[in-house]
C-alpha cells in the first residue's frame, strides 16, 4: 500500500467523527411537527401554546384558537342552505348583462372555485372585482371554474373581494344559483 501523508489520514478521521456527530444530532432531534407546552420552573405547564404560521410577506396564514380549540385562521366559509325551487333563484329578464347576485369574501388563497347551476334561456358570467372570472356559459348549463383571483395576491391577501354573478336573458327568464365556492392554492 502506498504511503499517504499523515495529514490526509487525520483529515479522514476528523471527517468520520463529524459525520457520526451529525448523524447522532439528526436522529435525536425532536419532531418538527410536534408542539409541546413549555413547562414553568415549578413544573406546572403554561396555558396551551399559541401556534401561528406567517408567509414570506408577514401575513398570518394559520393560527389556532387557544380559547376553544380548533382553527382560528384561515376562516373557513360555509355555504348557507339555498332554495331548490328554480323560480326562487336569482334571475333576470333583462337582455343586457345585469348583476343578479353579489357577495364579498376575504382573499386567503390565490385561486377560487365557483360552481353555479343555471336554468332558463340566456348567458351567465362572473366578475371578481369587476374583472371577468372564468367563461360565459349559456343557460341551461353549469358554470364550474377554478382559477386565479384577478389582481396581485401580495396586496390582495386578507382584503375583501367583490364577486358578482351577472346574467343576460335571450328569451324569457334566466336563472343562476351558486352551489359551491371555496379558495384554493396554486
Amino acid at each position: 500500500m502506498p504511503q499517504l501523508p499523515e495529514d490526509i489520514i487525520d483529515r479522514l478521521n476528523k471527517m468520520e467523527r463529524r459525520l457520526k456527530a451529525l448523524s447522532t444530532a439528526v436522529n435525536t432531534r425532536p419532531a418538527v411537527s410536534e408542539i409541546r407546552p413549555k413547562p414553568q420552573t415549578d413544573g406546572v405547564t403554561i396555558s396551551r401554546p399559541l401556534f401561528r404560521i406567517f408567509d414570506g410577506y408577514s401575513h398570518e396564514i394559520f393560527a389556532d384558537d387557544i380559547m376553544t380549540g380548533g382553527l382560528a385562521r384561515p376562516w373557513l366559509q360555509l355555504m348557507p342552505p339555498l332554495p331548490v325551487d328554480v323560480t326562487k333563484w336569482p334571475s333576470t329578464t333583462n337582455t343586457s348583462f345585469t348583476t343578479i347576485a353579489r357577495c364579498h369574501n376575504p382573499v386567503w388563497q390565490p385561486k377560487m372555485r365557483l360552481s353555479i347551476r343555471t336554468s332558463g334561456a340566456g348567458n351567465v358570467r362572473v366578475l371578481v372585482d369587476n374583472v371577468q372570472f372564468g367563461p360565459t356559459v349559456a343557460a341551461p348549463g353549469d358554470f364550474d371554474h377554478l382559477g386565479l383571483i384577478p389582481g396581485d395576491m401580495k396586496t390582495k391577501f386578507g382584503q375583501t373581494m367583490d364577486i358578482q354573478i351577472q346574467a343576460q336573458a335571450t328569451s324569457g327568464t334566466v336563472y343562476a344559483q351558486p352551489v359551491l365556492i371555496h379558495g384554493a392554492q396554486t
